[in-house]
C-alpha cells in the first residue's frame, strides 16, 4: 500500500463514518452477529465516555477514514476488567492492504499501556480473513463454539482467539 495510514483515537464526530463502515457488515455478512444496523445516536453514545482501556481508533488514508478498531469489555464482571475484546472493520476496497494489521497492532499496544492482560477476538468460522489476521498478529485459537449464532437463516460457529499480553 502506497498511501500513508494514520491511526488516531475516534471522536464522536466519527460516528457516521464508523456506521458507514460497520452497518454493511450487519446487513450483508457474518462478520458480526448484530442483526440491526446502528443508528447514529446509538453510535455516538457508544463512543462517549469510554474508559481509557477501551479505546476506539480509526485508520485514516489520505484524509479519509477507511477502518476502525475497538477494545471493549470482554465480560461485565469485575474479575474480567483486565481483559478486553477486539473488534475491527475495514471498508471493502481497503481489505488486504495492511490496515487491519496496523489497527490490531495499535490496539495491542494501547491495551498493554492501559494495563490489560489479555485480548480476545471472536470470529464467525466463515470469516477467513479475520481469522488469518488474528493469527498473524499472534492470537491463538482457544475455543470453538458450535452453532451459537443464527443469521441469514442458518446456524453459525464462533471461534475465539486470545493474545496474552
Amino acid at each position: 500500500m502506497n498511501a500513508i495510514v494514520t491511526i488516531r483515537l475516534a471522536t464522536r464526530d466519527d460516528a457516521a463514518v464508523i456506521n458507514e463502515i460497520y452497518n454493511p457488515y450487519v446487513t450483508h455478512s457474518t462478520a458480526t452477529f448484530r442483526l440491526e444496523p446502528f443508528t447514529l445516536q446509538e453510535r455516538q453514545e457508544w463512543l462517549t465516555g469510554r474508559p481509557s482501556e477501551h479505546p476506539v481508533t480509526v485508520a485514516d488514508v489520505d484524509g479519509r477514514v477507511v477502518g476502525w478498531c475497538a477494545l471493549t469489555s470482554f465480560r461485565p464482571r469485575a474479575a474480567y476488567s483486565r481483559s478486553a475484546e477486539v473488534g475491527l472493520y475495514i471498508k471493502e476496497p481497503f481489505h488486504r492492504r495492511g490496515i487491519g494489521r496496523a489497527l490490531i497492532e495499535d490496539a495491542i499496544a494501547r491495551g498493554r499501556a492501559a494495563g490489560l492482560h489479555a485480548i480476545i477476538g471472536g470470529c464467525c468460522q466463515e470469516t477467513a480473513g479475520s481469522i488469518g489476521l488474528l493469527k498473524a498478529c499472534g492470537f491463538e485459537q482457544v475455543a470453538h463454539f458450535r452453532e451459537v449464532g443464527y443469521k441469514f437463516g442458518r446456524w453459525l460457529d464462533v471461534l475465539f482467539f486470545e493474545l496474552v499480553l
